[in-house]
This record gives structure tokens, sequence and C-alpha cells, in this order.
């Protein structure tokens, strides 16, 4: 009997609504993210999480905090039992977690990943830290293709963007990448929404086993 899968890691942004959890869910991603930092029109209360979460199975859950949130992480995970993943785009603040029972996601800016030290790449590698690459304008450049591949050399690499339908399997065949993030979009209401784009990447990845 086959089932289906997908080719790569799949992780899935700042889930905000039952529609994404459930198709991401029911597409056999690896990790429906949240935000809990608190300081963003997409963090999401622990009430909305376990009404989420609850109609979900078969995927693990990500905690989702910046360095602007201010909180204590593992205070604020609290209410939040059936997260095991933490995301944090602050290193210390990150390192600090290590030997926690977190698996833990590194959130770097492509911009930023030429003045990454060779020490916190080791460390990142060392203790099997995923580094999520982000972009606020959704591009990959080829210098930032370039970056990214010599990264994924050495560490973990989940690539979160300028991935289209057109190019997702030469990026996960060719850039030597751990797998790729994606973000949905605000319902049009309750149960409705277009799920279009985000749609055909999966689609592209999918596979038997």
């Amino acid at each position: 009997m086959y089932t289906m899968a997908l080719k790569t890691f799949v992780k899935l942004n700042s889930i905000t609504n039952l529609t994404d959890a459930r198709y991401g869910a029911g597409m056999y991603v690896n990790l429906l993210g949240f935000d809990l930092s608190g300081n963003t029109g997409n963090s999401i209360t622990p009430d909305t999480f376990r009404e989420i979460t609850g109609w979900v199975s078969g995927v693990d859950f990500v905690g989702e905090f910046t360095h602007g949130s201010g909180l204590d992480l593992l205070e604020a995970l609290k209410a939040y039992p059936s997260i095991t993943w933490i995301e944090y785009d602050d290193f210390e603040g990150l390192r600090a977690l290590i030997g926690s029972d977190y698996s833990l996601i590194y959130k770097v800016r492509l911009d930023d990943l030429a003045d990454l030290e060779q020490e916190i790449v080791a460390l990142l590698n060392e203790f099997e830290i995923v580094v999520h690459v982000v972009s606020e304008d959704n591009d990959l450049p080829e210098s930032g293709l370039a970056a990214v591949k010599y990264l994924a050399k050495h560490t973990k690499v989940l690539l979160g963007t300028g991935i289209t339908a057109e190019n997702i399997l030469g990026l996960v065949d060719d850039a030597g990448i751990f797998g790729i993030s994606l973000t949905g979009g605000e319902e049009i209401k309750p149960g409705l929404k277009d799920l279009n784009e985000l749609a055909d990447i999966l689609e592209k990845l999918e596979t038997e086993e």
C-alpha cells in the first residue's frame, strides 16, 4: 500500500487559521509554526492555538519568537504544552536553550548570511540547530542562492524565500538544503481561503512511499 509524502522537510510559518493547519497536515508537512512573540498581528493566544491544533495530527508544532518580544520563552511555552520546537531570531537567546527538551531553529535574514561567523555555524551544526533563511522581499538572487548553498554544506538549512512552483524541485535537488518553509495567508472568511499558491508548491513535492 502506498502512502503520500513530501520530497523534502516542510514548515508552514505563522499559522493563524484552521484551514492552513488542516491543509498542511493533510499534505504531510513536518512542522506548523505559530507566532508567539506577542508583538505582531499574527500572534496566537493559547486558546486559539488549542482550537487550531486540536483538529490536526501527524505534525509537530513550532513556537516562533522574535528578539523584540521581551518574553521568557520557556515560561511563555508553558501555556502551549504541545509545542516541541522553538524558532528564534536571536542567536544568544537560542544558544541559552541548548539542552532544553525543544528542537531549535535559528531564523536569519538572507542578507545577513555573509556575516555568520564560522564559530556560530559550527555550533549550529554541532547541536543540530536548523537555520531558517528568510527575506522580507521573498527574493532569492544568484548571490543569495550561492550563500544558501555554501551554508547548506555545513549545517541544516530551511529555505524560506524565493520559492515558486517552477523552481521548487530544482532547489530541493540542487541546493543541498534540508527543507523549505512556506507561509499561508488570511482567511477570506472562516473556512474559506485561496490555497492555490501553497497547493501548487506542495503538490510538486508529493511522492509515494
